[in-house]
């Protein structure tokens, strides 16, 4: 008797134990199915430039199986083991309140915080004196994104190649500024959030490659990072500032941010800014409205997802060639001459408090 309850007792515990492997292996398969903000797409991508793995999360925009024939903006974002799950919802809401654009955004994880799976370290560095022995991986890890990730993920998902944005934060800045210098080309829009130019800073202030076409870069940077990230950050801005380069280049000061937490508002006003004209075509008040709508008078905005009203930023101007600095009683300065190559619309205008010119 008493061997069979223990055998009982071994072969229910042994049950248990499947049971709950194979509920383990069902849930690692579909993790996201029940994050609507977050789902749409993953894939491992083993590197041969950089010979390491990545982790490649892909959120797909609202409305996106309902209109087959259309392309997207996509988003890549540099640390995706905290930046995707972060953005991908912030995104929407942004779309939802302040009519920017639905995209594609792509994260592009290591699957760990652990310094022996993350190479953020490596990936995100360039050869310089200052760098560690073998840290020197940026340039693999751009021959990657070029070569490897960008036509597998534009393979599997309808991506607009000409609305391409790269995102990174802190070390990930540093290569978004590094990888304008050397490609600019790659990505339309760029958005550095704190640079860190702690290691191979002089790289940073190399002669650019040769563009052919027109591209956009916003650094920003929190009033409450460290002294010396805040002065990186100006001093990069003000040195090319002054100089050709093959980017429209803004600085957006975050007054109360500081180095990692506002990451999501450095994302709101630096895709806010990126997207402008879209934006404000967005916040017409008689855009997307059906002929039915416009003879009834209906004011509403239309989105893919739900009509809303516009949301209260819909109110402020956009001001083209403005950036946010630490708000002042002070009245700016007036703004120097546009250096872009078209004209641009806010040269010679001057700007409300807070704002002040490229």
């Amino acid at each position: 008797m008493r061997r069979r309850l223990i055998a009982l007792l071994l072969a229910g515990v042994q049950g248990l134990a499947l049971s709950t492997i194979a509920h383990a292996r069902d849930a690692a398969t579909v993790p996201l199915d029940h994050l609507p903000a977050l789902s749409g797409d993953y894939f491992a991508i083993r590197s041969q430039a950089t010979g390491r793995e990545y982790h490649v999360y892909v959120r797909l925009p609202e409305g996106h199986a309902q209109h087959p024939d259309r392309r997207w903006p996509v988003v890549y974002l540099l640390d995706g083991d905290s930046l995707f799950p972060l953005l991908a919802p912030t995104h929407l809401f942004l779309h939802y309140d302040e009519q920017l654009p639905e995209a594609i955004l792509v994260g592009i994880a290591y699957g760990s915080f652990d310094p022996a799976v993350n190479a953020r370290h490596i990936d995100f560095s360039d050869a310089a004196p200052d760098t560690p022995q073998g840290e020197a991986g940026a340039a693999a890890f751009l021959a990657f994104l070029r070569d490897e990730l960008l036509p597998e993920a534009e393979r599997r998902h309808r991506v607009d190649r000409r609305r391409r944005v790269l995102v990174g934060q802190s070390r990930g800045g540093y290569f978004v500024l590094w990888s304008a210098l050397r490609e600019p080309d790659l990505f339309w829009g760029r958005i550095a959030s704190n640079p860190a130019l702690s290691r191979g800073r002089d790289a940073l202030f190399a002669p650019p490659a040769a563009a052919t076409t027109e591209t956009r870069l916003v650094v920003t940077s929190g009033a409450g990072d460290l002294d010396y990230r805040v002065r990186n950050a100006h001093d990069w801005h003000g040195y090319w500032s002054r100089r050709d380069r093959p980017w429209e280049l803004d600085l957006m000061v975050l007054p109360e941010g500081t180095h990692a937490a506002s990451i999501g508002e450095a994302y709101r006003r630096a895709m806010l800014h990126l997207f402008r004209e879209e934006v404000a075509m967005a916040r017409s008040p008689r855009r997307g409205l059906s002929s039915r709508d416009r003879s009834s008078g209906r004011t509403a905005v239309e989105s893919p997802a739900a009509r809303i009203a516009p949301g209260p930023g819909a109110s402020r101007p956009w001001m083209a060639c403005a950036s946010f600095s630490p708000a002042t009683t002070t009245r700016p300065a007036a703004p120097r001459p546009c250096r872009r190559a078209r004209p641009c619309p806010a040269n010679g205008a001057r700007p409300r408090t807070g704002l002040r010119p490229h």
